[in-house]
């Protein structure tokens, strides 16, 4: 169990690392395509196009991060009236539906959009929509193999007795 903590914790670390360089990154870009608008009235297509798609890659990548962190939101007006032994199973079968969708959609689907997109190219940035689109599959693996660590952190702590709280967080 420590092995997939140490996984799980490095694997944040690097998410988080990234999403705040790429954030910073879109500040300064977003700031430059405000000073050049509005100073000297030349819009910048380049930067314009960069903020669109590092905002779908930060988007992807931080829907991934908080998967992990098992703060993603939930509707659990269901779950939360349950015997516990009931929440258990909901909880297992929520996970096993995200990493079917993960596994299925982001992965494959991922992989066939990204391949397909490869001999085009964007309007100003001039670099292939592969590059562009591959955040899909690569953020489909992250959730799958956060998704692996959720079950099998579950199924340790199932076995161990412990309970769900009210968000579906093992206590």
């Amino acid at each position: 169990m420590d092995g997939i903590k140490k996984m799980r914790k490095g694997l944040d670390g690097v998410l988080k690392i990234f999403q705040i360089a790429l954030f910073g990154t879109m500040v300064l870009v977003g700031t430059y395509q405000i000073l050049v608008r509005y100073l000297f009235n030349n819009p910048s297509t380049v930067s314009e196009e960069f903020l669109t798609y590092a905002f779908a890659w930060l988007s992807l990548g931080a829907a991934a991060y908080m998967f992990g962190k098992r703060g993603h939101m939930r509707m659990g007006f269901a779950a939360d009236q349950a015997k516990e032994s009931t929440r258990w199973r909901l909880e297992m079968i929520s996970q096993l539906l995200t990493c079917g969708f993960a596994a299925v959609i982001m992965i494959y689907g991922g992989i066939q959009i990204t391949s397909l997109t490869m001999s085009q190219k964007t309007a100003s940035l001039g670099i292939p929509m592969g590059y562009v689109y591959s955040i899909v599959p690569v953020s489909g693996g992250l959730i799958l193999f956060y998704g692996i660590l959720n079950i099998v952190e579950m199924m340790e702590a199932f076995r161990r007795g412990r309970e769900l709280d009210e968000r579906g967080k093992i206590t």
